[in-house]
């Protein structure tokens, strides 16, 4: 093993997006017992748990983009509010605990006035450009956050060069352009255009199966692999993402991984439940569980910084598993060893290939400027004594190793998480008790953007990147939730069509919340109610006069039981002996007719 020096390695990060997944970090009520200290810190503290180098986030752009919406700063043209939602409190929260991680922003959605009534959002790309750009400038002017990457999540290669010139206008010439943030095929494009060449600073890409493409190589740009992982996080999450930080530089050549996502601190039941490094989707008890993946992680972070190099002596074993070496230049070494079998190491996406994996001896020779070294250390906290310049170690099948001359690696110490307990079954709340963040505590909003009042706040659909709903939605509980009674206040703020609802067994959120089937009653301004066995409205259970108008404040309250439902309006019985065959459980929900403005209070759930 020689000192010759392959890529620059960049790093290993988490994204924080694809709609408030990391949202019930901050919603986490025992921060006062170090709960939240102790996410935090296993998560993003240098030479702790994970110390990850990289957080992506979302810029919100009001829209669903997978399990949620995440507020957009503007709006609408000429609105610019650069406190909203909570990627700023985690950005801020990561820097005081690693002042050197790097910082990446990416919209997924955008409101819908930056398309001028196109569904696209890149038919007035000069607007879009200007939008992205303002999100970086604030970021550093409210919040001193220095955004040093903006990922371009867009087929239109062209937007790239737009970008960039939007952005050394400004005098932001340090911020660099990821793209295309999906697959390979922007690499031929940059060798057509010399102009796209240099607007782009790092090739990124999606899901790549540790594979690259020749052309991206021949560009002799930077390679990442900006959203990977996406996996369940028991312990075969783990070994995918134990072999894929290793191979997807072997294979290749990417130089920097970032997981989606984080942390999975959202609703298990939403599109992609427990896809984080570690989980935290309990705020009201406090539980969290440090998963495989943190520990996977922390082989590589601990071990070896941003700025190191890969050593061109990395490979794959003969009997299966891989290694790669890094050094940073000045004597230190570090070799991670994976040996993940195929069913144990098997990402969501996309298909691992059928191979074999066996017990074998690996003996590993120093030389050059490596050859002085007489000790390094074995991770798990365990030591191996080098001998003549050779080392040789016995690796069975799914085992991760790091071989290392550093010596700050720590496993550390953390607090027992509080048990975990299922969501209340009688749970009120006032809405007066504001935290410093948009949504209401355990609320998570699936269309349509709520801050705390509660108030839906958007009345122009956005232009999505998952599939939205027509109907502003916020869903709230557990989903196992069969038997209940949910009430709320609503002020129905816009005459005819305006309307607002309550809903209980609601069974989809995230980006199929459109298809979501449920008990819904809606009631409208236009002095009528309907209750649906879908948010759609096609499935009618039950509709009549309510005398409902704009403007004032009324009472809803729906109980479901067993097959059958009734509501009620300002304690009256409206409707009653709607029959309910399915969904059998779900979570409960408020939400509004259409994208306009409607407010809520006192809202209440009991479970029988």
């Amino acid at each position: 093993m020689m000192s010759r020096l392959g890529r620059r390695f960049d790093g290993i990060g988490g994204l924080s997006g694809g709609g408030v997944t990391s949202l019930s970090l901050k919603m986490n009520k025992t921060r006062k017992a170090n709960c939240l200290e102790s996410l935090l810190r296993l998560s993003q503290h240098p030479y702790f748990g994970a110390s990850l180098h990289i957080l992506k986030v979302e810029i919100g752009g009001d829209a669903q983009t997978t399990d949620g919406t995440e507020a957009s700063h503007m709006h609408y043209e000429g609105d610019e509010n650069y406190f909203r939602g909570y990627e700023w409190w985690l950005m801020k929260e990561a820097k005081k605990r690693n002042p050197d991680i790097t910082f990446i922003g990416l919209p997924w959605a955008f409101p819908g006035w930056i398309g001028g009534g196109e569904s696209t959002p890149y038919h007035y790309p000069s607007i879009t450009a200007s939008y992205v750009v303002s999100w970086i400038i604030g970021a550093k002017q409210f919040h001193d956050l220095d955004i040093s990457y903006v990922g371009v999540r867009c087929r239109i290669f062209t937007f790239s060069k737009i970008l960039r010139e939007t952005l050394d206008r400004v005098g932001l010439t340090d911020v660099g352009i990821i793209a295309a943030d999906g697959n390979w095929d922007i690499s031929t494009a940059m060798m057509l255009d010399p102009s796209l060449y240099g607007a782009v600073e790092i090739i990124g890409v999606h899901y790549p199966g540790t594979k690259t493409v020749q052309e991206a190589l021949w560009t002799q740009k930077t390679l990442w692999s900006s959203e990977d992982y996406s996996t369940f996080n028991d312990d075969v999450g783990g070994g995918c993402w134990a072999r894929i930080l290793n191979q997807n530089y072997i294979n290749g050549r990417m130089t920097s991984t970032i997981s989606w996502n984080l942390v999975a601190s959202y609703y298990q039941d939403l599109s992609f439940g427990r896809d984080g490094l570690m989980t935290a989707e309990q705020p009201w008890s406090g539980n969290y569980v440090v998963e495989s993946p943190i520990w996977i992680t922390a082989h590589t972070t601990q071990f070896a910084q941003p700025g190191w190099r890969y050593l061109q002596t990395v490979g794959n074993f003969t009997h299966g598993g891989s290694y790669v070496a890094l050094t940073d230049g000045k004597g230190n070494l570090t070799v991670i060893i994976e040996t993940m079998s195929h069913d144990h190491s098997v990402c969501i996406r996309p298909v691992l290939p059928a191979y074999n994996i066996s017990a074998q001896n690996a003996t590993f020779r120093l030389k050059g400027s490596f050859a002085e070294i007489t000790e390094l250390q074995m991770w798990y906290s365990k030591f191996d004594y080098v001998t003549e310049g050779f080392f040789t170690l016995s690796i069975g099948v799914d085992e991760v190793y790091t071989l290392t001359s550093v010596t700050t690696g720590q496993k550390g110490t953390y607090p027992d998480p509080p048990s975990s307990t299922p969501f209340p079954k009688s749970y009120y709340d006032d809405f007066d008790e504001s935290p410093s963040f948009d949504e209401a505590p355990y609320f998570a909003d699936q269309t349509g953007p709520h801050v705390f009042t509660l108030r839906q706040i958007i009345t122009q659909q956005p232009i999505a990147w998952a599939t939205d709903s027509d109907h502003t939605i916020s869903i709230i509980g557990d989903y196992s939730w069969a038997n209940l009674t949910v009430s709320c206040d609503v002020l129905i703020e816009t005459a005819n069509p305006g309307g607002a609802f309550v809903a209980a067994r609601v069974s989809r959120g995230g980006e199929s919340v459109r298809k979501a089937m449920g008990v819904f009653f809606f009631v409208m301004a236009n002095g009528t109610y309907k209750v649906t066995n879908d948010i759609g409205g096609k499935r009618v259970l039950a509709e009549g006069l309510s005398g409902t108008k704009a403007g004032v404040w009324y009472t809803l309250s729906l109980t479901v039981k067993g097959q059958f439902a009734f509501g009620m309006l300002n304690g009256r019985v409206l409707w009653k002996d709607a029959v309910v065959l399915n969904p059998k459980n779900g979570w409960a929900a408020i939400g509004t007719h259409s994208f306009e403005f409607g407010q809520f209070d006192n809202f209440k759930a009991v479970v029988e």
